[in-house]
This record gives C-alpha cells, sequence and structure tokens, in this order.
C-alpha cells in the first residue's frame, strides 16, 4: 500500500489539535489508515540549509486515491471526526470569457486516444502546497496511471500560453520545443536521446519510443504545452507565483483519465479563491464521440440495501442512523422514497473505489467503530454465493476429465512467440495475440492464445515419466480485440494431450465423447442426418490444420439452439511439431 509523508506540525493544525502518537495512532486505525512512521525523534536530512521538520509516514489503502496526498488526508480526518462537512464540489465557467477548449486531432487514437483537462483559477501556492501539488501528480503516476502507461498529467500557467489548445500526434522530427528546466530547443528524436540516462525520465521514454508519431499539445501560437506522457514544455511551468492552472491529462484509458482529473482537481480546488469550484475545459473529439466538457464533478448515484448492511454487520441500525453514518466518510445519503429498505447515496467524484453497495456497507462499519461491532460467530452471511457460469462449467470439464484418469497441469500463460506461432505451423497475423511491450526474456514475450504450447512443453520435461501420458489444461487464452475497452479479451478453454508408443487418436476421440456426453450433447451420426438442422448435437469433420499431421485432424461442430459453429481440432500432431518442442 502507498505510504504518504506529511508535515506533523501541518497535520495537527489542519485537524484543529493536537495528538500523542497512541492518540493518532488510533484515529488512524478507526478510519481503516495506518501509522506507519513518526520521525520526530529520528535524525532527519537538511533540507536548503534547515532540518527537515517532523514527518508522519501514513499507510493508506491502495484505492483511496484521494488520500495520497497531504489535503485528502486532512479532509477526509476532518469530515470523519465531525469537523467539517463534505464540500461541494461546483463546476463555474468564467464569466467574461469562453471556456478553454481542447481540439482532438484523429492521429492520437494511434497512440493516446483521450484526453481530458480543468482549470483552477486563482488559486494560491505556498511552497507547502507546491509541493503537494507535485507529489500528488507522481504518486498518481505511479499508482493509479502504472508508470504513465495509462495515464499522464501535464499542469501549466494559464497565463503563459493562450487556448484554444490542441491534442496532436505528429512525427518527433516534426515537434520541437524547450523541455522544463532545459534552455535548449530539441525535437522528439533529440530529446529521446538527451534523457536516454535520465534517472527519473528515462524509464518512460519506452511507451511511446517506438511509436511513428508523439503526443503533443499545442496552444492557439504553437507553443508546446506538453509532449506526453514524457515531460512538459519549460515556457508553461507552474511556480509559486501562479494563478491560473491549465491541467491537461492525456491517457490510453477512458475511464482513469477521468478519475485522474476529479482528483486532482478536488484535492486542490480548496484553495482557489472560491473553494472547491473548478472550471470546465471543451473537449472537442468528434472522430472518437468523446466531445464533452471535463471534469464531471456530479455525485455518483447509488442504493444500498439496509438489510444488506445491517446483516453484514452485525447491527440494527435504522436507515437515518445508516445515512448519518455515511456522512462521516463523505457520502452524501438520504432514505429511498422507492422503498423502505433502500438508501439513496451520493458518491463524491473523490470515491472512485466504491462500486458496490459492499463498498458503502464496510464505509458503515468503518464510521460506527469496526472495534463496536458486535463479536459473533460467523454462523449466517448477508451474501449467496453462487460460482460463475464460465467457471461452473469449466469445473465440470475438469472433473471429468480427472475421472477418466487424466492429470491436470497449470503451465504458464505467458509463452514466446514462436512456441505459440512458428512452433504450431501458424502464421502470426499481427491481430490476435497480446504482446508484452518490453518483455525481459524470449521465453515470455505474449499471452497465449492457445493451451497446446504449455501441455507439449510440460510433456517435455516429463518425458522420463513411464509412458503412456495424459494430460490435460482448463483455463484461459487472450486475444486481441480493439472493440473492448482493454482492447483484449479473455476465453476459456480445455485442451488435453496423450503421449504414448502409439498415437493415441481414439484415446483422446474417447475423451471428447465423454466430454460432451457429460455436458449432455449428444453425437450427430450420418444415419440421423446433418442435413436435418432439428436435430442438436456435436460431429466431426476432417479438417486441414498446419499444426496435424495431413488426414490425421478432424474438426469438432456443434450446433446447438439451432446454429452451428467449430469449437474445437484433434489429431496427430505434425513431426514438425514434435521436433520442436524435442518429443520425437
Amino acid at each position: 500500500m502507498p505510504t504518504v509523508a506529511v508535515d506533523k506540525a501541518g497535520l495537527f493544525s489542519a485537524l484543529g489539535r493536537e495528538y500523542t502518537n497512541e492518540e493518532f495512532d488510533e484515529l488512524c486505525f478507526e478510519f481503516g489508515v495506518e501509522l506507519d512512521e513518526d520521525t520526530t525523534d529520528q535524525d532527519r536530512p537538511i533540507v536548503n540549509g534547515k532540518q527537515e521538520p517532523p514527518q508522519l509516514k501514513i499507510e493508506v489503502a491502495a484505492n483511496r486515491y484521494d488520500m495520497l496526498c497531504f489535503e485528502g488526508i486532512a479532509l477526509m480526518l476532518n469530515i470523519f471526526r465531525g469537523r467539517t462537512a463534505a464540500p461541494n464540489y461546483r463546476l463555474v465557467a468564467p464569466q467574461d470569457a469562453d471556456l478553454q477548449t481542447i481540439h482532438v486531432h484523429p492521429e492520437t487514437s494511434r497512440i493516446r486516444p483521450y484526453v481530458s483537462g480543468a482549470v483552477l483559477r486563482n488559486i494560491k501556492f505556498t511552497q507547502e502546497r507546491y509541493e503537494s501539488f507535485i507529489s500528488l501528480q507522481d504518486k498518481l503516476h505511479q499508482n493509479l496511471a502504472r508508470q504513465r502507461s495509462l495515464v499522464a498529467i501535464g499542469t501549466h500557467d494559464l497565463d503563459t500560453i493562450q487556448g484554444p489548445f490542441t491534442y496532436e500526434a505528429l512525427p518527433p522530427e516534426q515537434i520541437s520545443f524547450v523541455p522544463l528546466n532545459q534552455t535548449k530547443k530539441m525535437n522528439g528524436a533529440e530529446l529521446m536521446s538527451f534523457y536516454e540516462n535520465d534517472r527519473n525520465l528515462g524509464k518512460y521514454l519506452p511507451i511511446i519510443r517506438d511509436s511513428p508519431v508523439y503526443p503533443v499539445i499545442y496552444d492557439s501560437k504553437r507553443t508546446v504545452c506538453s509532449l506526453p506522457p514524457i515531460i512538459n514544455g519549460d515556457h508553461s511551468k507552474i511556480s509559486l507565483n501562479t494563478r491560473n492552472v491549465f491541467i491537461e491529462i492525456t491517457a490510453t484509458d477512458k475511464t482513469k483519465v477521468e478519475i485522474v482529473n476529479n482528483i486532482l482537481v478536488s484535492m486542490f480546488s480548496q484553495y482557489t479563491e472560491e473553494p472547491f469550484t473548478v472550471e470546465p475545459v471543451k473537449i472537442v473529439s468528434p472522430h472518437n464521440h468523446e466531445t464533452r466538457q471535463a471534469p464531471d464533478l456530479t455525485p455518483r448515484e447509488m442504493q444500498a440495501e439496509i438489510s444488506y448492511i445491517n446483516e453484514c454487520c452485525g447491527l440494527s441500525l435504522s436507515a437515518q442512523e445508516i445515512c448519518e453514518l455515511l456522512k462521516r466518510m463523505s457520502y452524501r445519503a438520504s432514505p429511498s422514497s422507492s422503498s423502505s429498505d433502500l438508501i439513496d447515496v451520493h458518491i463524491p467524484p473523490t470515491r472512485a473505489d466504491v462500486l458496490h453497495q459492499c463498498d458503502i456497507m464496510e464505509d458503515v462499519a468503518v464510521a460506527y467503530g469496526f472495534n463496536r461491532l458486535p463479536k459473533s460467530f460467523p454462523g449466517k452471511s448477508g451474501t449467496i454465493a453462487q460460482p460463475l457460469l464460465i467457471n461452473k462449467l469449466g469445473d465440470i470439464v475438469r472433473i471429468e476429465t480427472a475421472m477418466a484418469g487424466w492429470s491436470e497441469v497449470m503451465p504458464l500463460i505467458l509463452c514466446s512467440h514462436d512456441e505459440n506461432f512458428a512452433w504450431l505451423n501458424r502464421k502470426d497475423d499481427g491481430q490476435t495475440a497480446v504482446r508484452l511491450a518490453n518483455p525481459k526474456t524470449a521465453e515470455y514475450q505474449i499471452v497465449r492464445t492457445s493451451l497446446l504450447p504449455g501441455l507439449l512443453k510440460t510433456i517435455r520435461e516429463n518425458k522420463h515419466h513411464s509412458v503412456p501420458v495424459k494430460i490435460f489444461e482448463v483455463s484461459d487464452v487472450a486475444f486481441k480485440d480493439v472493440s473492448m475497452e482493454r482492447k483484449s479479451r479473455n476465453e476459456r478453454h480445455f485442451a488435453a494431450a496423450f503421449y504414448g508408443k502409439t498415437s493415441g487418436f481414439e484415446v483422446v476421440h474417447g475423451l471428447l465423447d465423454r466430454i460432451m456426453l457429460m455436458l449432455k450433447s449428444a453425437f450427430i451420426t450420418r444415419e440421423e442426418g446433418l442435413e436435418n438442422t432439428k436435430v442438436e448435437g456435436y460431429w466431426i469433420d476432417e479438417v486441414n490444420d498446419p499444426t496435424y499431421f495431413p488426414g490425421h485432424a478432424a474438426a469438432i461442430h456443434l450446433r446447438l439452439n439451432g446454429k452451428e459453429q467449430v469449437i474445437g481440432t484433434f489429431g496427430i500432431l505434425h513431426p514438425t511439431v514434435l521436433e520442436k518442442f524435442e518429443l520425437r
């Protein structure tokens, strides 16, 4: 879990009282965080000629992005203690000007397709606030943004640049600017060479280095604001004197770009002239239907069952009592008008971690006090468990195969490119396998698209055992799928392999018949007539697959609910496949 270091005196001042170590440790425990260290009695480093003031190092939950900075910790603890109410975040348009606009070019879809933004007007920075602002960006980059691979934040002094802004993707040679804290102008290619050995920025270069185009944000005068996710331009860097902050956030993940934006502006909008107000930015992106106004600080609405909360916590709280407890956790809640067993909960934009009523139940327990919850033997549950259908089907296939005398194996899901394609006499079209961006070894380059390489490698490493060897696996493979947000999908597959002195074709065929029988799928014979589409079941046809020996392979066809499809293949492996896996 991330550890956040905060100034001890500053935090206690924000909380309105002094705490002993024991008192503050107890407060942290009650809220669900942990006091990891107090540096008061330690030798502290000298910073700018002065000894660093005492710090508290607080360990927060990995999903509480709103507590990755001093501002978030102080605000949440004050709300928890009832010292302040949950803030009402508001979007306020400028009175004498139009909204700042970011025009997105279609070419950005090739590299980082999503962008968001916001403006913090009339903000007041002190040295401590400025350092916390930078620190929160760093922690979001390392945590939620996965080392900037998913999201990259750029912050700029709005008074030094002029909108409207454009988000483009250009060849690196066409991008030229002075990077942050530098004096020499460089193009994209030169910048990559310059920062190649940089301890801080060098690790981010592979994210875009091999791309034919680099993402870049310009203002209306073609001044480069940033080259995400690497570095901002020096022209628009912020300082203690910055009064208006322009925030631009680029991403490969549509959901996380808005979460990061909401967290950043929510935490530091308290320092604007009118606290907790944010100026929105208009995103113009018609090519991918992402034209909108950002950020969206509207609280999400959710309902939770009173009976579920009480049953899980072992309590008998009324709807009003639950609503009062939720106020301590920064929610706004009220009894629902639709049912006496429901409460309507408004989730603030800072709480992206709340996804289900179980999260609300957990916060009710925190606000009530875990130490105060009644202790009882867990003889009942507030939930009714049931397996996912895909897991249930997988278990049926797994059990029946094991009962037929086959041994289950669990190879790694990663394999080399050759094992997945060339060694099986298959060609890679470039649109099938999910590749690792920076594989450490040639053995683990892609996510497998077939279970067969893992089975054959398992047999190879166990050739010294007596034959026959009969093994199987029921597990996931992965495929590229650009229609999905994560650009890939998992499929649950089943595979079995027989290794012995004979081919074992009839043995594998028998296993197929057994599995299909247990799944209540009948074998359709020629006598029943394959032309009769009303007859449901499966049948096999000869197939020409380069993985198998010619004339010794079959495709498995299934007709179900009037639909026909090929669900698999089986056969005797081609001699070249056996040779590659050292099984001849």
